[in-house]
């Protein structure tokens, strides 16, 4: 697939995360196009309903994705972090649900999402450690975060920030040096 944009972020679900949520440097990708509507009387509406929209730009597989070596600058990876919940459960019509296989699949992520960045680009990774902890995640990368907020479990959700190494040896593939 050619690329034109700088930014992918391929769990975008409904772009919530965004403030710009049809930026034109950001490649907007999700296994899901759907409009969901499930029952939610938390939200106050009169007919105890919540309605999300997942409106990809290209519908891919995060753990598969279809661009060449080194095409984004920055990779927001923000994947299903919800471990348990029903088919009509807000959370997991919201951010998608975690397989039965999530560790190969996120190790996957991490690696397909390093793989499509460029030397030295960003991947900025979010994770809410609700159901599954942080610190098993992030034993699924070889690659240590240079910094984040890591705000605890009370808070839960927390971002952190990692940099593709300019050259060297990234998930056993040599990387090339940026010029």
């Amino acid at each position: 697939m050619a690329n034109q944009k700088r930014i992918l972020d391929p769990c975008c679900g409904s772009r919530m995360m965004h403030f710009d949520r049809a930026n034109p440097d950001v490649l907007f990708g999700d296994r899901r196009a759907e409009t969901i509507t499930v029952t939610d009387r938390s939200h106050g509406k009169a007919d105890g309903t919540r309605t999300i929209t997942i409106a990809p730009d290209t519908l891919l597989d995060f753990r598969a994705l279809p661009f060449a070596d080194g095409s984004f600058h920055l990779v927001a990876f923000d994947p299903p972090h919800v471990a348990r919940g029903g088919e009509d459960s807000w959370l997991v019509a919201k951010y998608g649900k975690l397989g039965p296989n999530w560790q190969d699949d996120l190790r996957a992520g991490f690696t397909e999402c390093f793989r499509v960045l460029a030397a030295n680009g960003v991947l900025v990774f979010k994770w809410n450690e609700t159901h599954v902890k942080l610190s098993e995640v992030l034993a699924l990368t070889p690659h240590q975060p240079i910094f984040g907020n890591t705000s605890g479990r009370k808070a839960g959700t927390h971002w952190l920030v990692f940099m593709k190494p300019a050259t060297g040896v990234v998930e056993g593939k040599e990387v090339a040096s940026a010029q």
